[in-house]
């Protein structure tokens, strides 16, 4: 899915997710959970412009958990695995 307001419009929304922002490449520069109901918001707030942007984004991965927990614990291994670049460090 393309990393824009409208392709953020159209992922899943009814359960909890962890989400990868890709660079044209498809390097994963930066991993995060949102909640159910949240992802829009939360890859809002990632876009050129925005609060806690990520620059050099251009598609996003989503992939739905069945619960919180289950996406925190799958954030935790793909971000030790591989070590986004936006990712602060001991997370």
């Amino acid at each position: 899915m393309k990393f824009t307001k409208e392709g953020i419009d159209r992922l899943p929304n009814d359960k909890p997710v962890v989400y990868k922002i890709m660079n044209e490449q498809g390097k994963n520069i930066y991993t995060g959970v949102a909640k159910r109901g949240r992802i829009e918001d939360r890859l809002a707030e990632h876009l050129p412009r925005a609060k806690d942007r990520i620059p050099g984004g251009s598609k996003v991965q989503v992939t739905q958990k069945p619960s919180i927990a289950d996406a925190q614990r799958s954030e935790r291994g793909i971000i030790a695995r591989s070590k986004p670049m936006h990712n602060k460090r001991g997370k």
